[in-house]
């Protein structure tokens, strides 16, 4: 499986959590990413063995969409913007 996981206020809520959360899925093979809808460079992030992708304010399904990113599952505290666009 592939695991999307949004950055604030979903990650960073609580880091030690999910650093157990992507170990213990790594060990089962599945892969974590983060989905942000940062801007990149200029709000660069890191979580340990986790790709990040910014979609610069962009909606994160449709971002991932048309960059080929397939996610089986998503985990973000506000799911109205894998469809919705964020507001500069």
């Amino acid at each position: 499986m592939i695991i999307a996981l949004d950055y604030d206020k979903t990650y960073t809520a609580d880091p030690e959590m999910w650093n157990l959360f992507i170990t213990m899925c790594r060990q089962r093979d599945h892969k974590v990413i983060c989905l942000t809808m940062r801007r990149y460079p200029e709000e660069q992030i890191k979580i340990p063995f986790v790709d990040i992708t910014y979609t610069d304010r962009r909606a994160k399904k449709a971002y991932a969409d048309e960059n080929g990113i397939w996610v089986d599952i998503w985990i973000d505290d506000k799911p109205a913007y894998l469809f919705e666009d964020a507001l500069s």
